[in-house]
């Protein structure tokens, strides 16, 4: 039996990198708490800002398809927040509205020793993010993202895909 190859595991979409995108958004969100679907959204903008209309140019290229990335990323997301909040980034609130997520008073002394172009750049596209859809309700959110999916290069998006994504799936 031929021997596998073991890959060190990959930095891209990892724990890691999904939380520290959380940390930022949290921290641009200020004391506002954000559910697991408003940051899937602002993950997406975050990445792909320039996707809504007026908004600065993107950190990551533009690729066929990446509105599914909607619908990947809840997983991801979900781990990185898990792991942000084992080491007290963040922290997780219960209350009539459900889980909500939001940053501790460590968040922004761990992001200012990020010291990358990339960290800076990513902390002005969070802070985008969180002033332009800030006072949006979830449901005005998702509604921006739903209207929006065939212009993020969703142009063979399945309904059944859509339908999983709204209902949390």
């Amino acid at each position: 039996m031929a021997k596998r190859k073991e890959f060190a595991p990959s930095p891209f979409n990892s724990p890691v990198e999904t939380g520290l995108r959380m940390l930022v958004l949290l921290e641009a969100s200020g004391a506002s708490v954000c559910d697991l679907g408003r940051l899937v959204v602002y993950d997406y903008l975050l990445v792909h800002s320039d996707d809504a209309p007026d908004g600065p140019k993107s950190l990551h290229p533009r690729t066929p398809h990446r509105s599914g990335e909607l619908l990947v990323r809840r997983q991801m997301i979900l781990d990185g927040l898990l792991l942000i909040v084992s080491k007290e980034l963040a922290t997780v609130t219960f209350d009539d509205a459900g889980i909500g997520y939001c940053a501790t008073a460590l968040t922004k002394p761990f992001l200012d020793f990020l010291e990358s172009g990339y960290a800076r750049e990513l902390r002005e596209r969070a802070g985008w993010v969180a002033e332009t859809f800030g006072s949006y309700t979830n449901e005005r959110l998702v509604d921006f993202a739903m209207s929006h999916l065939s212009d993020w290069g969703g142009e063979m998006v399945n309904e059944s895909l859509l339908r999983r994504w709204e209902e949390g799936e």
